[in-house]
This record gives structure tokens, C-alpha cells and sequence, in this order.
């Protein structure tokens, strides 16, 4: 990896995409640090930080890289813009049209792009919009009970959100890698220093040297064991050999050969978790905008919910929420994975191209074989997903460790690097082809 950015500096079109996406990430830092308009920004961080037992709020500021604590402009960050890319995703099975603007190549991916920025628009006023209510009934956190800050609210969180998926855009064309993932990645990046400082007060602090160094040795090795565990699921997949047999073109037989057909282990990334997640996460938070105090059936369905009790020794019937997490990513991974990969259009591809899977005949038999293998591969993935999310997560229960460099987080940030190293090697490669023709 630091050799291929070591080479990548030399190039002067790649090392200026380079410096153009850390210009942009510098500017999405910056805009974390602007508080919104109309809101008494350090009266809504004493709230935040007195909802310590909340972890859906902790789970929202981790994808704005502490917008949210401090109630910056850049608040909603870009999570409209990755709810509104799942909606238009789900939206292709259930409306023709859209699947048919997915088949239709470059045009249909622009008008597809163009119903995610709008709902993205819709999205980030709907929330804007929720969470300016929330502020009004609760008085302390405007500077005045007037609807003037209300709207400045909405108008400011909403135009942040809309700044964010236009930088992520930019970087997508003019720097290296995908801009929207990549913003996401920095601001979870950008919280880890503060997770290392409260791992560091909690574990290290006021311990002799060597229960410093054990308990260093074994914080450090669960990280490692993580990522290691997260790369090999990035990059495992099962490869299906294919046969593709001789045609007769004029009077040569041409068109015999061998390829393969690479499966993701983990087919579906990181959207399992991402989508349980955001089920389980999206009634705490609203709860907690709108003041509700958490008491009768609604209170104690929530506390199902919250992942900080799943592991809590004195009140075990709450890990029942964790069960219905894991078997609502493991329906996720399947159902993601149907939208992305359908074996009877790869059969009918081979079938049209002359090709064939060895022992398999073809048509639905191939379909059928793919379909077997999908699902083989998949619950394997899912159960890699499974230990990674769980692991911070019982981390947290059980030692109350707050950490964001887990689960989710760990899985978006490692994809996003290892994709991102991948774009800049093939621009190289490229580049390096286009110089050899020049010869």
C-alpha cells in the first residue's frame, strides 16, 4: 500500500487528485467546527453528553465525525444521502422503470443519480425539519422561542447536507476513490483519536506498567484480530470455473477458453449491518429528539432496542434485541444480495456467449448451481459480519468501553481504503498503457 502511494506521488495527474481530495476533506473538517445557526450549540453538547446510556446518538455522531455533538451546519452530514441511495436501491425492485434505467448504462445512471439527490434533499429537510421541532418544544436549546431560528435551522442543517453529497461528488470525479464513501470514512476516522484517549483513561490509566502493557497487548490484539478478520472478508471469494466453447468463424474455430466467475464471500458489505442497524437505531433517536421520557410498553420496547443493554448483566432479557439483530443481517445479507447478483441473468449471459460451468448443463441447472454456491458463501460472510459487529459491541456491554472503531465503522473504513488503493493502481496502470501506445 505505501509503495503504491509512494509511486502514485510521482505521477503528476494522480498525485494533484491526491491533493484535490485532501483539499475537499480539509474543508468537510472545517465545516464541523461551524455551529448552525439559532442553536446554543454548547447547551445541546451538555444534553448530548448527558445521554450517555444512548447509544443510538453515539452511533449517529460516529457517522458525522462529531457534527452531531456539536450541532454543526454539517450536522445530518451525508446519512441522508446513504439513506436516499438505499431507497432508490430497494425502489429498483418494486418499480420497472427504475430497474430499467439500472439496464440502460451511463444515461440511466445519471437520471438514477439525479432521484438520489433529490430524495436526498427530501430526506435532509424531513430530518432538518424534525429536529428544529425538537428544539422549539425544548426552549433552552434556541436562542429564543421564535420560529425565525427554526427555519435558519432547517435551511442551514439542510444546505450542509447538500454541501456534503456535492463534495463527495466532486471528489468522485476530480480526486481518487468514492467521494461519498470517502467522507464517511474521514469522519469516523476522525473520532478515533478521542476513542484511543477514553480506551487509554479506562483500561491504562492509574495501572502499574505491566498491567499497562498487558492490558495494551490484548486492546491492540483485538484491533488487529478485527481488521484482519474484515480484510479477509473484503477480499475472500469463491471462483467458478467456465468453459466457453469452440465457434466456427469463416474457416477457423475460434472462442474456446477458460474463465471464471469471481463470488464475494462478503456480497453484500457492509449494507446488512448498516440496514438492522439503522431499524433498530432510528426509534431511539427520535425518542431522544422529541424528549420522550422512556416510560410504559414504548419505554421498555426500546430498551430492546438499545444496544447498550444487550449485554447487561443485571437484566439478561434485553439480549433478546441482539438476537433479533443478528437474524435480521443475516435476512439482510440475502436480501441484498438478490438485488445485486442475479444467477439466472449471469446463466442466460453464458448460455447466450457459448459458455458453460464444467459438469453443470446449461440454462436453470447453471442458474440453480449458482444459486446453491450463493447461499453457501453468504452465510459464511454473514457470520464474519456477525463477529465483527458483535465483538464492540459486547466490549462495550461488558466493560463499558466506548469505542467507534468497531463493527460498522471498522468494516467502512478498511473497504473504503483497500477500494481506494485499487482505483489509484489501475489509474497507474492506465496511465502506464497510455504512455506505451504514445511510444
Amino acid at each position: 500500500m505505501f509503495t503504491t502511494l509512494k509511486n502514485a506521488f510521482k505521477i503528476k495527474d494522480i498525485r494533484n487528485k491526491i491533493f484535490f481530495t485532501f483539499l475537499m476533506l480539509a474543508i468537510v473538517r472545517l465545516g464541523t467546527a461551524i455551529s448552525a445557526p439559532g442553536i446554543k450549540s454548547d447547551v445541546f453538547t451538555n444534553w448530548y453528553n448527558g445521554m450517555t446510556s444512548n447509544k443510538a446518538l453515539g452511533f449517529m455522531d460516529r457517522f458525522t465525525g462529531g457534527s452531531f455533538e456539536k450541532m454543526s451546519i454539517l450536522a445530518l452530514n451525508i446519512t441522508p444521502y446513504i439513506t436516499s441511495s438505499i431507497i432508490i436501491q430497494l425502489l429498483t425492485i418494486a418499480i420497472p422503470k427504475l430497474e430499467e434505467l439500472q439496464h440502460d448504462g451511463e444515461e440511466g445512471r445519471k437520471k438514477l443519480t439525479a432521484y438520489t439527490r433529490r430524495v436526498t434533499i427530501a430526506l435532509a429537510l424531513i430530518e432538518s425539519i424534525a429536529m428544529s421541532v425538537g428544539f422549539y418544544r425544548n426552549g433552552n436549546m434556541i436562542k429564543s422561542q421564535n420560529m425565525i431560528y427554526c427555519v435558519e435551522i432547517v435551511l442551514a442543517l439542510t444546505a450542509g447536507s447538500a454541501f456534503l453529497m456535492w463534495i463527495g461528488e466532486r471528489i468522485t470525479d476530480y480526486g481518487v476513490g468514492n467521494g461519498i464513501s470517502i467522507v464517511l470514512t474521514i469522519n469516523i476516522v476522525s473520532r478515533m483519536p478521542q476513542d484511543l484517549g477514553a480506551l487509554y483513561t479506562k483500561f491504562l490509566s492509574n495501572h502499574s506498567i505491566v498491567q499497562k502493557v498487558v492490558y495494551g497487548l490484548i486492546i491492540f490484539a483485538i484491533i488487529v484480530a478485527m481488521v484482519v478478520v474484515v480484510v479477509i472478508l473484503n477480499d475472500a471469494e469463491r471462483r467458478i470455473p467456465v468453459q466457453y466453447a469452440k465457434k466456427l468463424q469463416g474457416r477457423k474455430m475460434v472462442g474456446a477458453g477458460g474463465a471464471e466467475i469471481p463470488l464475494k464471500v462478503n456480497t453484500a458489505g457492509v449494507m446488512p449491518i448498516i440496514f438492522a442497524m439503522s431499524l433498530f437505531q432510528f426509534p431511539l433517536i427520535v425518542s431522544q429528539l422529541v424528549g420522550y421520557n422512556g416510560t410504559g410498553v414504548w419505554g421498555e420496547v426500546l430498551k430492546y432496542l438499545n444496544e447498550g443493554n444487550w449485554f447487561d448483566k443485571t437484566a439478561p432479557k434485553y439480549s433478546i434485541g441482539l438476537v433479533v439483530y443478528l437474524l435480521l443481517m443475516i435476512f439482510f445479507a440475502y436480501f441484498y444480495t438478490s438485488i445485486t447478483f442475479n444467477p439466472l441473468e449471469v446463466a442466460d449471459n453464458l448460455k447466450k456467449q457459448g459458455g458453460f460451468i464444467p459438469g453443470i448443463r446449461p440454462g436453470k441447472p447453471t442458474s440453480d448451481y449458482l444459486n446453491t454456491v450463493l447461499n453457501y458463501i453468504i452465510f459464511i460472510g454473514v457470520c464474519g459480519l456477525m463477529i465483527v459487529a458483535i465483538l464492540p459491541i459486547m466490549f462495550s456491554g461488558l466493560f463499558g468501553a466506548n469505542i467507534s472503531f468497531g463493527g460498522t465503522s471498522m468494516i467502512i473504513v478498511v473497504s473504503v481504503i483497500l477500494e481506494t488503493i485499487k482505483q489509484i493502481e489501475s489509474q497507474m496502470l492506465v496511465r502506464n498503457y497510455k504512455g506505451f501506445l504514445d511510444d
